[in-house]
């Protein structure tokens, strides 16, 4: 008789090249699971959003240090050789791609019309990466240390 449960178990953290990275293991039995890889990433941005009232500060120009966490997965029998989801290394170009495209930048400018709150930022960020790593399963942003907000599309099947 198999017993399907849910289990999640994190390897503690390690600090590598001033970036954190974690490996997270998530499942539903120990013959149906999935390791996921997540690796950090720092930019500073200002924006304005929109459709909020008058009185909202977040109307107004102001801007955050941001937080940009990059998970991607995969089943074990869809690993590297190596045993790896991705090497960590090739998500070096996601640094680079932040580092041009939107630290010290305005975002409104850089969205391309979205309304820049952390929801969007995420998706936008999503999108712009789920073709180069099949295996990206979520983008969470962080503006402030205790808010998060976090794209994972619905997995179907």
């Amino acid at each position: 008789m198999r017993c399907d449960f849910f289990w999640y178990r994190r390897v503690p953290s390690f600090h590598w090249a001033g970036v954190v990275q974690t490996l997270l293991v998530i499942g539903l039995s120990e013959d149906n699971y999935v390791l996921t890889i997540s690796k950090e990433f720092h930019f500073s941005a200002s924006h304005v959003l929109r459709e909020l009232p008058l009185d909202h500060p977040c109307g107004r120009m102001h801007g955050h240090n941001y937080i940009v966490v990059i998970e991607l997965s995969a089943p074990p029998d869809q690993l590297s050789k190596a045993g790896f989801v991705r090497d960590f290394g090739e998500l070096d170009v996601v640094k680079s791609w932040i580092d041009a495209e939107i630290d010290h930048r305005h975002l409104n400018d850089v969205l391309g019309g979205l309304n820049p709150s952390a929801e969007q930022i995420a998706q936008w960020i999503f999108d712009n990466w789920k073709e180069k790593f099949p295996e990206l399963t979520a983008i969470r942003v962080s503006e402030t240390p205790r808010t998060w907000a976090e794209y994972r599309p619905l997995v179907h099947g």
